[in-house]
């Protein structure tokens, strides 16, 4: 079978759009201000233990490609999260916005609220980078094509319907949007570059429908736990 051309790869990409979490019924209640600040909780703590495997998870895509020049490409996205120093980056921003919804920061370290089914799927997403050709595990990440809008969805909804929350709170956001939409692009242009073969082809869009299997899966997984609240 023939590979497909750049723009038939990226629609093809782009298709798998519809089965993002940003349709979950829980993504929903939440911007419709249904959530209670327990079930926010719940949300928050369980989400914490996704935001905390993505360094792990970029860490072991540069651990597993051969090209120095995509390891110093991928290396700033470890940084972003864990910060260049305590105190900095996405991890840190998330703590805080956990802290807002009512979490102290150890019952959010030491992982006591993360659901069984939340902890199964970050864990198993952090498997595939380690286990599967680094392009793949690139691809996997393509999920930041669809996040964006979502992301500015999340911060004006969740202004207006939980009036506890402050916009220092929701940084997290804030300052992702703007990164995101770059590092996105750039993950599409290196997949695009890597993949040349049908096959290799095929490969990333299985590794982005991987992906939405897991966000969903996790938001499956804080449902169930915030319903017992």
């Amino acid at each position: 079978m023939r590979p497909m051309s750049a723009d038939e790869f990226t629609d093809a990409l782009r298709g798998l759009s519809h089965r993002y979490w940003g349709t979950h019924p829980f993504h929903h209640r939440m911007h419709a201000g249904e959530l209670s600040q327990p079930e926010l909780q719940v949300w928050a703590a369980n989400r914490w233990y996704y935001q905390s495997a993505i360094p792990r998870k970029d860490a072991a895509i540069i651990s597993n490609c051969p090209l120095p020049e995509v390891r110093r490409q991928w290396l700033p996205r470890i940084v972003y999260h864990d910060g260049a120093t305590p105190g900095e980056g996405g991890m840190e921003r998330w703590l805080r916005l956990c802290e807002a919804v009512g979490l102290s920061r150890e019952e959010v370290l030491d992982e006591r609220h993360v659901a069984p089914g939340a902890r199964f799927a970050v864990d198993a997403y952090v498997g595939f980078a380690r286990t599967k050709p680094w392009v793949e595990a690139v691809a996997s990440g393509l999920t930041e094509m669809f996040s964006g809008h979502l992301m500015k969805a999340r911060v004006a909804d969740m202004l207006a319907q939980y009036e506890w929350i402050s916009p220092d709170d929701l940084a997290y956001f804030t300052n992702r949007i703007d990164a995101v939409a770059g590092e996105g692009q750039a993950t599409l242009d290196l997949v695009i570059e890597h993949s040349r073969t049908r096959a290799e082809q095929d490969a990333a869009i299985a590794a982005l429908s991987f992906k939405c299997d897991v966000l969903w899966s996790l938001l499956d997984a804080i449902e169930r736990a915030a319903s017992k609240k």
